[in-house]
């Protein structure tokens, strides 16, 4: 079995690379992107120089102020001014572009990768931390991408164009400025291992986060039925406070480099004043220069703080990129057989389970060693006590899970290479608890078959004998079903999903027990509908109530995970002391049949 890759291992350098190759779409036009961050780095820089030439040649000029001059590098300083702007806008909004493309296909296969995961996976995961990883996750890869990205290597290109002018005006001086940020650019290392740790830290929490927050909402009838209401704050409490101090943590790494920059740069200025003062009294630097040269400070000391800052972001971001790199390197356990796939012919399915064992991670085989043949055509009801093995059948049956070891096969064919839009179209599975998205009735009907028209859907109803229950409803088929199907009661969820089923019209049939939450009354009015449902096609029951194994052409018994007994009600009733005839007089002494 599957289990959820993490990524933390990764580096960061590797965690970017394997980013780029899932969104190729950030490598389009980068050329074109960095050379206007280039360009708007590089126009920055003339306005000092533009201001150390007006000062000593043009106000400084030997036989007075040179209006041509000053004018000339005016205009070029407006035009750098603007040139500048230019460039940084249209990177931004290249940048914007290409990033929001690359992380919308990021998006787009996580979430769809989501859906291909084990089922199991899925399980043990917890649904907020799967949530985060295709949603706030990403949009920390974007925030990065858009408002850090090239902005890192911008400001890196910044820094290393103001070192040369200031080398060039005065190396003593840019050696001072150098001396003052060594600490904060020796330490960087450090932080950022730091970070990389908490801030993936961060990342999990929200994940937890969200679970905590998420599971009361959705469960709110449980928590006001057993008033718990105490307990789930208190879980919820604990949990926003694991994630503040994880935060906390993080952020505070982030402050004491920030205050390291702050003190650097405070002290490059200071230096900058007290040794260009020195130099000037000295007759080595011109009053240009000295004024050129604070600006090129400030042009140094801002992307180094900004710089900072990236860092930050970018831990964040690489690591939510790790969290979503973690699920689609997690396998999916069912495999799509692609274009050799085979389609299975229509008309009633024969099902057979080849030696098929299963177990689940870390637990003992649920089913053992099983050999079963249910003939095309045929009724076939699934009995045994509760743990025994009969729903992880259904399961199996209709892949959604695979055996551990063995096959199941579908005349003949091997499920795994069973074409994946065949196996959905033949074989249905009703669910115990039939799941209703937020939309209509019959857009939820619609998911037995998309292209069905509302009098079909009416139609198939009346077949089903609910023709006076779908009359019943306010709206009819445009009755709204509410989040989860909260706005129906447990039985009409069921009746949905029956008609989903029957509008399906498929080949092999498997009910987990679908009738088990309607009232009496309205499962003999629909039992004459399930028999023209189930007639033509081979249909599996997965019996929680026997007066469903009464009815059907044979009924296979499993207990411990094994079959014990297969054959018809009649005959296995008989047979006193045999699992199956204590199973029926258990229950006919609970129900006084």
């Amino acid at each position: 079995m599957s289990v959820m890759v993490s990524g933390e291992e990764m580096r960061p350098m590797e965690t970017i690379r394997r980013g780029l190759h899932h969104s190729p779409e950030l490598k389009v036009g980068l050329r074109g992107t960095f050379a206007l961050a280039v360009l708007a780095s590089a126009g920055q820089v003339v306005v000092p120089i533009a201001v150390q030439q007006t000062l000593d040649r043009g106000l400084g000029a030997p036989g007075g102020v040179d209006v041509a001059y000053t004018t000339l590098m005016a205009v070029l300083a407006g035009l750098a001014v603007v040139l500048t702007g230019w460039a940084s806008y249209a990177m931004t909004r290249r940048l914007f572009t290409t990033s929001e493309r690359g992380l919308t296909t990021l998006r787009v296969k996580a979430f769809r990768h989501v859906h291909d995961l084990p089922l199991l996976t899925q399980d043990t995961e917890r649904r907020g931390a799967l949530v985060s990883r295709v949603t706030s996750d990403v949009d920390q890869v974007s925030q990065f991408l858009v408002f850090g990205g090239l902005l890192f290597v911008v400001s890196v290109g910044q820094v290393l164009l103001a070192t040369v002018v200031m080398a060039f005006y005065s190396w003593p001086l840019a050696i001072v400025v150098w001396v003052c940020f060594a600490p904060l650019f020796l330490s960087l290392r450090y932080f950022q291992r730091r970070l990389s740790l908490a801030y993936g830290v961060v990342r999990r929490q929200v994940g937890v986060l969200l679970s905590a927050v998420s599971e009361p909402v959705v469960g709110a009838e449980v928590v006001r039925a057993y008033a718990v209401q105490e307990r789930t704050q208190a879980r919820i409490d604990e949990a926003i406070a694991t994630h503040q101090a994880a935060s906390v943590r993080a952020q505070g790494f982030t402050a004491f480099s920030f205050s390291l920059g702050g003190l650097s740069a405070g002290l490059a200025n200071a230096g900058v004043i007290v040794v260009g003062i020195w130099l000037g009294l000295a007759g080595d630097l011109t009053a240009g220069r000295v004024l050129a040269f604070a600006f090129l400070v400030s042009l140094f000391v801002g992307p180094v703080q900004m710089g900072t800052q990236i860092v930050t972001d970018a831990q964040l971001a690489i690591a939510g990129w790790r969290r979503v790199i973690g699920i689609l390197d997690t396998p999916a356990d069912l495999v799509d057989p692609g274009p050799d796939g085979v389609d299975l012919p229509r008309g009633p399915i024969e099902v057979r389970l080849d030696g098929v064992t299963f177990a689940y991670p870390g637990g003992p085989p649920v089913l053992r060693d099983v050999d079963l043949t249910i003939t095309a055509g045929s009724r076939v009801a699934v009995v045994g006590e509760t743990g025994s093995g009969k729903s992880t059948i259904a399961k199996l049956v209709t892949r959604l899970m695979d055996p551990t070891q063995g096959r199941v096969l579908l005349d003949g064919v091997d499920l795994r290479q069973v074409a994946p839009r065949s196996l959905r179209s033949g074989v249905v599975l009703v669910p115990q608890e039939g799941f209703l998205f937020d939309d209509t009735l019959a857009a939820n009907v619609r998911y037995g078959r998309l292209g069905a028209t509302d009098a079909e859907i009416t139609a198939s109803a009346q077949e089903l004998g609910l023709g006076d229950w779908l009359a019943t409803l306010p709206l009819g088929l445009e009755t709204r079903v509410g989040q989860r199907g909260e706005a129906m009661s447990a039985g009409e969820r069921q009746l949905v999903a029956l008609l989903r089923a029957h509008l399906a019209d498929p080949d092999l049939l498997v009910l987990d027990e679908a009738t088990s939450a309607v009232d009496p009354a309205l499962e003999m009015r629909i039992g004459r509908a399930l028999d023209r449902l189930m007639s033509g096609r081979t249909s599996i029951t997965i019996a929680h109530r026997l007066s469903t194994a009464e009815n059907a052409d044979e009924v296979v018994v499993v207990d411990a995970g094994r079959v014990v007994q297969r054959g018809p009600h009649a005959a296995l009733v008989a047979q006193p002391g045999t699992p199956y005839a204590r199973l029926h007089a258990s229950w006919t002494a609970q129900h006084g049949a």
